[in-house]
């Protein structure tokens, strides 16, 4: 047999992750939604978490109504997820966001840093204490963290907690990773650049309603305010779910303890 039939019957890619069970936090929309629809595609039983219930129910997809920026809240995911699935193998925490005002350090209170944290960090953190002892009896399972490249490209405007809380979380993937890959579990980051989800693309409609300026016009002043983007382009939340599904997949079963950047080029630096 060919090298190449024994890779094309290893991999199924159209149903390989069959049997699999994947959580997506923050599954109901944006770039969360996108990874949600691409696992399941692949075949993986997929479970979404929110606190609230999609706006367009996914067939299929089970939903789990929480606050993960509360302990309570990845408590409950876990215990339901165990409860009903009695395992789970792909974690995907993506999860996060920014929602602190502009205007740089000075107005950031200490509310603003640990809602931020919160939700970008130990949401995450919390959830992959809960599930790794079941992925460890099982000496198998993928964790992905969706951190930003605003952990090494910080925008203190308006967004200093949140690149501080990825900048935490990029690390902790790393040192995680470390004390699970030679147990069975791999551990990854993806960090995207800008994406163009709905919420975005209605920030473009408020930049040009507010300024006078067209859509496009808006989209290029947030690309420079980025740097600027090499590709020309934000991403879609599609090529990211797209990267994802491979990372999680038994093709990339070599890739571990890595984050992945995934930004048309934004970052300047090697």
């Amino acid at each position: 047999m060919s090298k190449r039939k024994e890779m094309d019957e290893q991999f199924n890619f159209n149903n390989e992750l069959s049997g699999k069970i994947a959580l997506v936090t923050g599954g109901t929309k944006g770039t969360g939604y996108a990874i949600a629809a691409r696992l399941q595609r692949a075949g993986a039983t997929v479970i979404i978490t929110a606190r609230n219930r999609p706006e367009y129910e996914v067939k299929n997809q089970y939903f789990i109504s929480a606050d993960l920026s509360r302990p309570d809240g990845a408590q409950k995911v876990a215990e339901e997820v165990l409860s009903t699935f009695g395992k789970l193998d792909i974690l995907i925490n993506s999860l996060g966001g920014s929602e602190t005002k502009g205007g740089g350090f000075s107005v950031l209170t200490d509310e603003d840093w640990e809602k931020t944290i919160h939700m970008n960090l130990l949401a995450p953190v919390r959830l992959d204490r809960a599930f790794l002892p079941r992925m460890l009896n099982q000496h198998n399972g993928v964790i992905l963290h969706i951190a930003s490249i605003q952990g090494r490209l910080p925008l203190h405007d308006s967004t200093l907690a949140y690149a501080a809380a990825k900048a935490g979380l990029i690390n902790y993937s790393k040192g995680l990773s470390k004390e699970v890959s030679p147990k069975g579990i791999r551990v990854l980051t993806v960090s995207p650049g800008w994406i163009m989800t709905e919420s975005s693309s209605r920030m473009m409609e408020r930049i040009s309603e507010s300024s006078g300026i067209t859509i496009e016009e808006a989209t290029e002043s947030v690309m420079q305010a980025l740097g600027g983007i090499p590709i020309g382009r934000p991403a879609d939340p599609a090529e990211v779910a797209e990267f994802v599904g491979f990372l999680v997949s038994p093709r990339a079963n070599y890739l571990t303890g890595t984050e992945f950047v995934i930004d048309g080029g934004t970052i300047p630096t090697i």
